[in-house]
């Protein structure tokens, strides 16, 4: 049966790789249009054991040493905003710590996270900015995630994204973002460029493992190619 792709809906992927964990394996496809790998959808974590994982995290927003790891996205990002550009922290996760630094800067930020700041209020608006911080990675549906995002952003706005970035097949299987196992998919900068040319956006990569999107400031909002 084939097996369409998450990230940009090509309807066949290939088999890439089956990696086995200690009481498991765990099977991933590659998707030839935009070389994102991902896991097949059936051995996803349940809803609760994947909540329970990111309770795990120790992410506080005072954190010196998550703030330096933030600012690498944080830095840039804030080079291009006018003063005073509203952002919306979309995928905040229990401690909003890069949202605070925007604050911080002088930047009015929302929040949205579907398990730790669930109102969707801030999904009716329109931003200057979003912020996507060791979110995509997690995405079930990412390809109709990035239509969303791309219906959030005001015209001539930015969205930042960090993820660890694949670029090496063979140490895919011991690699530590893939040991996650709420990480379900895997893109390359070749992945996020795809992307930014299907829907219309400027992209950039200005920092290891950070991506800046630009929404055109007049152009029609784009929408996936799923031919």
């Amino acid at each position: 049966m084939a097996i369409a792709c998450p990230v940009c809906e090509a309807p066949e992927t290939r088999f890439f790789m089956v990696v086995k964990e200690r009481d498991s394996q765990r099977q991933y496809q590659r998707c030839e249009r935009c070389q994102c790998t991902f896991l097949l959808p059936e051995q996803r974590l349940p809803a609760s054991l994947e909540k329970a994982e990111y309770d795990q995290h120790e992410n506080e927003p005072g954190d010196s040493g998550y703030r330096r790891f933030l600012s690498r996205l944080a830095d840039p990002l804030l080079a291009r905003l006018p003063a005073a550009a509203r952002g919306l922290d979309f995928g905040c996760g229990p401690g909003p710590a890069l949202a605070a630094m925007l604050r911080e800067a002088g930047h009015p930020m929302a929040l949205y996270d579907p398990y730790f700041a669930p109102d969707t209020a801030p999904l009716a608006q329109q931003w200057d900015f979003i912020t996507c911080t060791e979110v995509v990675e997690h995405l079930y549906q990412p390809a109709s995630v990035f239509r969303q995002l791309d219906q959030l952003l005001a015209p001539g706005g930015w969205l930042g994204i960090m993820t660890c970035l694949q670029t090496d097949d063979a140490r895919f299987a011991n690699w530590h973002y893939r040991r996650d196992p709420t990480h379900v998919v895997f893109y390359r900068e070749q992945t996020l460029r795809y992307l930014a040319g299907q829907l219309g956006w400027e992209c950039e990569f200005p920092a290891r493992n950070v991506a800046l999107f630009q929404k055109p400031a007049l152009a029609l909002a784009g929408t996936l190619n799923t031919v």
